[in-house]
This record gives C-alpha cells, sequence and structure tokens, in this order.
C-alpha cells in the first residue's frame, strides 16, 4: 500500500478545502433551503455522483479523489453528497451496471440531482441475513409481474418514491430464481407499516405487496439475474471510504461529552477506566481506516472491493453497540432523560444490523478471507 498522495491529488484535497471554507457556514444549517442550495452546489461541480462515468452525469473522478473528498466531507461534517443515500450507494451504481439506456435516462438525472428517494426491498420476515432464501413472488403476466409477499426493515418506505426490490421468479434454483424488480411506491397494491424502535421513532417498515403489477420494462439486468445485480449493490454498500472517518467524528464528540460530564465528582474523561475505553476505540477506527486504505489500493489496481469490506463492518458494529453503551455510562443518571445520546444508544440497531448482520460478516470473514468451512 502507498499512503501518499500526488501532487495532482493533494491540490484536488486543497479545492475542497477552499470549496467548504468558502460555502460550509459553521454551525452548519440544516434547513431545507439550506441543503437545497447545498445540493444545487454539489451538483454544480459534479461531485454528487463523484465517482461516477461522466457519460451517465457523474464525475468521472478517481478513486482516491473519492476517497480525499469524502473524507473532507466528514471532517467537516458537511451535509451529505446528495440526499438520495440509497440511490447514489447503491441503486445507481447497479442501474450503470446493468440498466438499458432508457432506464438510466429515467432514473440516475434524479438520483444526481437530489430530487428522487429509493428505498430497498431485501430482508423478510423469514429470509433477513438468509437474503437468498427471500420467497415474495413476481410472477409473469404478459408484459408485467405480479408481486405477492412481504418485506421487512425497509428503511425510508414511508418517504420513498421507489423500492429497489428483490423477487423470486422461479423455485427451483436458489440464486437463478432471483429478479430484481424498480418498483413505484404508489403502485396499487402496496402497504406501508411504520416499525418503532426503542426510541419510540419508526426507523424501519414493513411493506406488503398484494397483487402487485409491474411493467417488464422496470426489471434490473434478465430475468434469473437478481443475485449479481443486488451482490454488486452490496459490495458497493460495503466500500466504506468513509466510514472511519464518521467513526472519528463521533468518537470526538463522545471525548467532548466525557470531558464536559461528571463521574465521582470529577471530569469523567480523568477516569481510568473511560479513557482506556476511548484509547480502544481510536486503535480499532485505525485499523478501519488502515484496513480501507488496504481495500482502496485494491480497487486503484482493478479489482473491485472485496470481502475484506466485511471487517470494517463487524468493526462498525462493535464499535456502535459498546460506544452507547459508554456514552450513557459517562452520563450516570442524566442517562434516563431524553437527549441525542441517549436517543443514538436506542437507535444504534439500524446500522449494526443493516447490510448484514455481525454473524453473517463473522461467516465471510471465515469462509472468504479466512478459508474456513462453512460447516
Amino acid at each position: 500500500m502507498d499512503f501518499s498522495f500526488s501532487t495532482e491529488e493533494e491540490a484536488f484535497r486543497q479545492e475542497v478545502r477552499g470549496f467548504l471554507e468558502e460555502n460550509l457556514p459553521d454551525p452548519v444549517p440544516t434547513t431545507p433551503e439550506f441543503l437545497r442550495e447545498w445540493n444545487a452546489k454539489l451538483r454544480a461541480k459534479r461531485w454528487v455522483g463523484f465517482a461516477w462515468p461522466k457519460e451517465e452525469g457523474g464525475g468521472g473522478g478517481s478513486l482516491i479523489e473519492q476517497y480525499i473528498l469524502k473524507e473532507e466531507m466528514s471532517l467537516r461534517r458537511a451535509p451529505p453528497l446528495g440526499s438520495d443515500f440509497m440511490g447514489l450507494a447503491w441503486v445507481g451504481p447497479a442501474l450503470i451496471r446493468h440498466g438499458s439506456e432508457a432506464q438510466k435516462k429515467r432514473f440516475l438525472s434524479d438520483i444526481l440531482d437530489s430530487s428522487s428517494l429509493w428505498c430497498t426491498g431485501y430482508s423478510e420476515p423469514d429470509s433477513g441475513s438468509d437474503l437468498a432464501s427471500l420467497k415474495t413472488r413476481a410472477v409473469r403476466d404478459g408484459d408485467e409481474y405480479v408481486v405477492n409477499g412481504q418485506k421487512i426493515w425497509t428503511s425510508a418506505a414511508k418517504q420513498a418514491k421507489w423500492i429497489f426490490n428483490l423477487v423470486r421468479t422461479e423455485s427451483s434454483s436458489r440464486y437463478g430464481g432471483i429478479t430484481c424488480l424498480l418498483i413505484p411506491m404508489d403502485t396499487p397494491g402496496i402497504e406501508i407499516h411504520p416499525i418503532d424502535n426503542l426510541s419510540g421513532r419508526p426507523g424501519f417498515n414493513e411493506v406488503f405487496f398484494t397483487d402487485v403489477r409491474v411493467p417488464v420494462e422496470n426489471r434490473l439486468g434478465k430475468e434469473g439475474e437478481g443475485w449479481r445485480v443486488v451482490m454488486g449493490a452490496l459490495a458497493n454498500e460495503r466500500s466504506g471510504i468513509s466510514e472511519s472517518t464518521e467513526m472519528t467524528r463521533k468518537l470526538d464528540s463522545l471525548i467532548e461529552l466525557a470531558r464536559n460530564s461528571r463521574k465521582a465528582g470529577r471530569p469523567a474523561l480523568e477516569d481510568t477506566s473511560v479513557r482506556r475505553e476511548l484509547a480502544a476505540f481510536d486503535t480499532r477506527i485505525e485499523a478501519m481506516r488502515l484496513n480501507g486504505m488496504r481495500n482502496l489500493s485494491r480497487q486503484l489496481k482493478g479489482d473491485p472491493p472485496s470481502s475484506e469490506t466485511s471487517i470494517n463492518k463487524l468493526l462498525r458494529g462493535a464499535l456502535e453497540i459498546r460506544m452507547a453503551e459508554l456514552s450513557l455510562e459517562v452520563l450516570g443518571s442524566a442517562s434516563q432523560l431524553e437527549g441525542p445520546w441517549q436517543n443514538a444508544a436506542l437507535s444504534f440497531h439500524g446500522t449494526v444490523i443493516g447490510g448484514g448482520t455481525p454473524n453473517i460478516q463473522r461467516n465471510i470473514i471465515g469462509e472468504r478471507i479466512l478459508g474456513l468451512p462453512k460447516d
């Protein structure tokens, strides 16, 4: 691995810093008006979809420049690069790889312009981590598919305009019978039930499909190739270039909380056990950063994101849990009140479970990296 940056790459870093200095107030506003203006400025610079091909509306930037862009944005606590997270993270890249020209023209510009919002239909009540066992059925009827079944733990389903949905079109093949459909969320027959998390907020949703008719032209890729489509999408989701930077920001906030909280009459930051845990967090986050750089180095050589991305997913899950617990310990009796740390401690499950549970990540690491047998 080479951790040095070229003169051109360092110049790009300075360009990003200059843009942030000129356009990002402190504190950062969260109003819809500011976010619209912010996304318009990013779009004008082609920084939304930065590494997408220019012919698809993206910036055509290199992976290393994308790393620099996301790192600098994260360090400054800037709003996201575009508002349609799922559309940018995996729906768009899947469309670029597998979509028809008509599909690309229909969807990609809306994702880049922050005028769309996608959700993802993967998990089902009996098909969570074992995604290939999904049962939601799509039966071909002329130029349409008729979809029946249920999805669960669907983030943003209430707000989303479209769902990137996996269905079973053939029963005899576990992987070859899965197809990906792009379905408008206002299609008749779709019913959404919010699921409240421990903090009382609806972080997830159940989505029911009853005789939902979807045009065949909304199929992404060929029938039966949905598994290949979604595996590429998940690999893109887990590439996590700025993931360690996000955790560094969270650690900085936790250190500040410990500095301003009291434990046994002294600042909690002076407590040896607290300092030891904070140091352990810092070490693990640095390991995440270096593992991410290793994965980035491989991508720069032309290799796709590898199974090593599961290492960062597993590390982040463990960090989210223990950092949430420590924040409540530092707060002491105040942890029983409502506040941002208390809400975060009750809401981290989505980050830990989403995209594959810790046990699934351990299986991937054991089988694909360590070469251990499946049984």
